[in-house]
């Protein structure tokens, strides 16, 4: 293997310890090269690839001097993001995150889950980005690139310390997940949701144990990310069910019964977005149809290309997130009528940053001044809403008050 090129960055690779009990199942079954990179490994011609050593993972300390970052894209319904890790254990082969791997000196492939950086100061670049004056609030997606509630997070707890600090704050927050481990936050989550300032999304790919296995081989099975749903219904925390990716030839067939059973266990929205394969993302992919579902490799692959004018993926806005023609069509209607069946508008709450406060610089104020207007930051959040009224960009913040 080569070495990490020799150059400035803003990370430390000091490995992180954490304990395995028994290796990880892996989603990717190689390196593929990095763009940016021209040195890479080439196997002789006799390698057997039985004979390579089980990867392990590691993680490494990532020395990031702010944690938002932010986006202009017309297809997202955020433009601010916070990511405590970067790379993801949970190994999803379709990954649209993976080739930020590269980035980072790293490979798309198995490097992206075995390799991952953890902002062990998220927290803290949180708490001071918030607290600046020039901070207008707004909603933060947690994470937007890769899953919040990976593995590791349940030793490291950093996605429920940046949940502290935005519940100090009540600053809105969006969460994407796979993984049961959302249920953990359940008080820091009906904290924010009392304000009208949090909603998760659990995304369900598959239905099928067998498929979820190898296609997101870390991921909460699909029984427990509907328990994660109940709980957080049950807990007054709106939330709904992000179908996504859709593959087409594979999982499209199931958006009826995933829209039906996150129904079922207190789901109030849904969205979905078409599987899309930049960069190394696409051959990881097809390498993955080989070793597993060889039979259907050409049709999905088909598919995928009726979609994305003859290729695998398609980069343009507004389309890359549904592809386009007679299948992508044949995919929007059937989510939309299974959202129909469910009593769905087929959109997420309208949040709020009514209750926002700065919670250390309004008690400076109140010493400097005395009693005062302080309305902004005491005022007690409201009891919190089931199904608050939709807007049409779901993740969009309402600065004018309560939906």
């Amino acid at each position: 293997m080569r070495d990490l090129p020799d150059r400035p960055s803003p990370f430390t690779l000091r490995p992180v310890t954490v304990s395995r009990s028994s290796p990880p199942a892996r989603g990717a079954g190689s390196n593929p090269p990095n763009r940016f990179e021209q040195l890479t490994l080439e196997r002789d011609a006799d390698w057997d690839p039985e004979q390579d050593p089980l990867p392990r993972t590691r993680f490494f300390r990532d020395r990031s001097s702010s944690i938002l970052s932010y986006n202009d894209s017309p297809d997202l319904g955020f433009d601010t993001s916070l990511n405590p890790y970067r790379g993801c254990e949970h190994g999803c082969i379709y990954c649209y995150a993976r080739p930020y791997h590269e980035f980072l000196g790293f490979s798309s492939g198995l490097d992206f889950e075995t390799k991952i950086m953890v902002k062990e100061d998220a927290a803290k670049l949180l708490r001071i980005e918030l607290s600046s004056p020039a901070w207008v609030p707004k909603v933060i997606a947690l994470s937007g690139v890769t899953d919040p509630y990976q593995p590791v997070e349940r030793r490291l707890k950093l996605t429920r310390a940046c949940l502290e600090v935005l519940a100090e704050f009540r600053n809105p927050v969006t969460i994407v997940t796979k993984n049961n481990l959302v249920t953990r936050d359940l008080d820091l989550l009906a904290e924010l949701a009392a304000c009208h300032a949090a909603a998760v999304f659990i995304s369900v790919t598959t239905l099928d144990t067998g498929l979820r296995k190898i296609l997101e081989p870390r991921t909460s099975p699909p029984a427990a990310r509907l328990a994660a749903v109940a709980a957080l219904a049950k807990a007054g925390i709106p939330v709904g069910v992000l179908v996504a990716p859709v593959i087409p030839g594979l999982t499209d067939h199931e958006i009826p019964a995933i829209i039906a059973a996150a129904a079922a266990a207190g789901a109030a929205f849904a969205a979905h977005t078409v599987l899309r394969l930049p960069y190394a993302v696409a051959p990881l992919f097809e390498e993955w149809l080989t070793r597993h579902l060889p039979a259907k490799k050409d049709k999905v692959l088909h598919r995928l290309r009726a979609l994305r004018r003859g290729k695998l993926s398609n980069s343009e806005f507004g389309l890359r997130m549904t592809g386009e023609g007679i299948f992508a069509d044949q995919i929007s209607r059937l989510f939309d009528v299974a959202c129909r069946k469910a009593g769905w508008s087929g959109q997420a709450p309208g949040l709020s940053t009514a209750y926002f406060r700065r919670p250390e610089g309004a008690q400076l104020e109140l010493k400097l001044h005395g009693t005062g207007d302080h309305a902004a930051a005491s005022r007690e959040c409201a009891n919190p809403v089931r199904n608050p009224k939709p807007q049409p960009r779901g993740m969009a913040a309402n600065p004018e008050g309560i939906p």
